[in-house]
């Protein structure tokens, strides 16, 4: 059975989109990354414990962690596994970030591999969790060393590799290289997820067969999309994949928006919400005109009622 996940993406994947990719199917999601630095620096600083907030709707919540200093990350790991709330502990070398990557941290450190692989087997020493990790091809076309550090990190004893088929200078521009990303999954044993370019349920399962990976970790394409994942298992099961009406749509937004309205402020609920609902009423007739509008609007019952019009006039 292919493992299908969430991919952590900063100031979309908190807890209230994690619960609805739960429901949906989503058997395992990551929380947005957090400094390893930042933690023990100030482990009850509120952006942190926001940060950390598992929800009642998610299955399986992992931590994902970035630093470039093995003993920080590593002890940071072991403080927060003792908090009992995550199932797994991710190490970040893939934030192809400008004030993430260039630091050493990141994608930063495929450049020094021997700090990650230290950083890798310290941390799963120091825990008990089982210590996943996600990575990038290399820093350029030049430096692709995702192979030496994925048979690096099965060495360390960590227990599943995510692969993003870009390097760190491509940042999100041209292809994901998957045939790459078969070539880290065939010289290792644990299991390799493949992670880019995955829009659709069809392209999710055509992308795991062909290249023969475990699963695939799934970032943008969820943008607005929550029900890829249950498109996923259907298709996976050799079932047609439910489409999505608009009303769907509709009904899904009401929810996100009543969880976020329940989690904080009014005010900071509505401006959060108005990047998800472009995404969710992304490719609707009319769906411009409609974020423009909900841009202005700082009331959720009039945002609701704006959907409401989009929706109905889809339906003429």
């Amino acid at each position: 059975m292919y493992q299908v996940r969430l991919a952590p993406m900063c100031g979309v994947t908190d807890h209230v989109f994690r619960g609805i990719c739960a429901e949906m199917g989503c058997a395992q999601g990551y929380t947005e990354m957090i400094s390893a630095m930042g933690y023990l620096c100030a482990p009850g600083q509120r952006a942190v414990q926001d940060l950390m907030i598992r929800g009642p709707q998610e299955k399986k919540l992992v931590l994902q962690l970035f630093g470039r200093e093995p003993d920080v990350v590593s002890e940071a790991a072991a403080r927060m596994e003792a908090l009992g709330r995550f199932d797994g502990i991710d190490l970040n070398m893939g934030c192809p970030a400008h004030k993430i990557a260039p630091s050493g941290e990141g994608c930063g450190l495929m450049r020094v591999p021997d700090v990650a692989e230290e950083m890798m087997r310290k941390t799963v020493r120091a825990v008990s969790l089982p210590v996943s990790v996600k990575m990038r091809l290399g820093w350029d076309r030049d430096h692709m060393n995702a192979v030496d550090l994925a048979r690096r990190a099965e060495d360390a004893g960590i227990s599943e590799i995510t692969v993003h088929g870009r390097t760190r200078e491509q940042q999100y521009s041209g292809e994901a290289d998957w045939e790459e990303i078969q070539r880290v999954s065939e010289s290792v044993s644990i299991p390799v997820l493949g992670n880019g370019d995955i829009f659709s349920a069809g392209q999710a399962v055509s992308l795991m067969k062909k290249y023969r990976v475990a699963g695939v970790m799934i970032g943008r394409g969820a943008m607005g999309n929550p029900w890829i994942f249950r498109q996923i298992a259907e298709l996976s099961r050799g079932e047609a994949a439910e489409a999505v009406s608009p009303a769907d749509r509709l009904a899904m937004i009401r929810t996100h928006y009543g969880r976020m309205l329940a989690w904080k402020p009014k005010q900071i609920a509505v401006r959060e919400m108005r990047k998800h609902i472009g995404w969710y009423i992304h490719g609707l007739r009319g769906a411009s005109r409609c974020r423009a509008e909900i841009n202005r609007t700082e009331e959720p019952e009039a945002v609701l009622r704006i959907l409401e019009e989009l929706i109905s006039e889809g339906k003429d």
